[in-house]
């Protein structure tokens, strides 16, 4: 059984423990449990959480473990001499070793990170290459793997890259029921970015919405305002007032975005040649896309690519 060490501190960041379900439901997925999970602290003993929930844990020093995981709280704090210590020893003698959000700040602080590429979360990403020099930080990623080390970005990132473990262990077949049982929507890779358009325009009202899931599905479509506003039960002149003044900008504008970010998303994780995924998420041709990267993110598209 692949014996599983999720370290938790004092203040502790509650969200960063929503990643140990994944573990639990491949145990319910496979014929016999795979992974065997102890929550773990520097000494054992009731540890609290920065919402004031008190988790039970053993000692970090009281076994090895195959995969060991540090959580971090909310402000990416340093730990003691005697935890780095720990954590190097369990470190050495782990498969791989991994972090949650500010848990790359206890891995950063025992050493395990100089020179690999890492990513934490976007609001403490600057904080942690001021820091450590030493790393390669990609604020922008999910979750990353160099070698043993594994590090994810803040809060529900840590699911994913629970569930990247599960496919590196059990399959991808097994990741994706997984993911089934945890209610998601899709699973992300690792090379998703942490932004995400639809989280960034935030519709208010049910029929924007509808009409932002709509164009999200429909990305080759032309998908025009007619078509938007006919997904939405609107008007055209009533669609394009109210998209506006939920998302600060136009129904072409917001397609754009939608299409841009599903296209990264392609250049990151598959080998498709540039004019398939034009193609694919509605762009008409290549130099349309490659004008859309630039006003996106000031590189072209081949950038982006050589870059993941």
């Amino acid at each position: 059984m692949h014996r599983i060490g999720f370290v938790v501190s004092p203040d502790f960041q509650l969200m960063s423990v929503a990643a140990l379900p994944a573990f639990e439901f491949a145990n319910l997925t496979t014929p016999t449990p795979f992974y065997d999970v102890q929550v773990l602290s520097e000494t054992g003993g009731p540890v609290r959480s920065s919402l004031g929930l008190v988790m039970e844990t053993a000692s970090l020093d009281g076994g090895t473990w195959d995969t060991v995981i540090f959580g971090g709280d909310l402000d990416g704090s340093d730990v003691s001499e005697s935890m780095v210590a720990a954590v190097q020893r369990a470190s050495g003698a782990a498969r791989r070793t991994a972090s949650i959000c500010t848990g790359a700040f206890v891995l950063a602080q025992a050493g395990l990170l100089d020179g690999r590429s890492v990513t934490t979360h976007w609001a403490q990403a600057r904080e942690l290459a001021a820091r450590y020099p030493t790393i390669k930080l990609d604020s922008d990623r999910i979750f990353t793997v160099d070698g043993p080390i594994w590090t994810s970005a803040g809060a529900s990132a840590g699911i994913d890259l629970a569930l990247g473990m599960i496919e590196n262990d059990l399959g991808p077949e097994i990741a994706r029921l997984v993911a089934r049982k945890l209610v998601l929507h899709h699973r992300r890779a690792g090379g998703q970015s942490q932004h995400s358009v639809l989280l960034e325009m935030d519709a208010k009202s049910d029929r924007i919405q509808t009409a932002l899931d709509y164009a999200r599905n429909n990305l080759t479509a032309e998908l025009s305002v007619e078509d938007l506003a006919e997904a939405a039960h609107l008007s055209p002149r009533q669609f394009s007032r109210a998209f506006r003044a939920e998302t600060g900008q136009s129904p072409a504008k917001a397609v754009e975005n939608l299409r841009v970010e599903a296209a990264r998303l392609m250049m990151e994780q598959t080998r498709h040649p540039i004019e398939v995924i034009a193609d694919q998420t509605g762009f008409a041709d290549r130099e349309r896309m490659r004008r859309a990267f630039i006003r996106a993110y000031g590189q072209p598209p081949q950038a982006i690519r050589r870059s993941a």
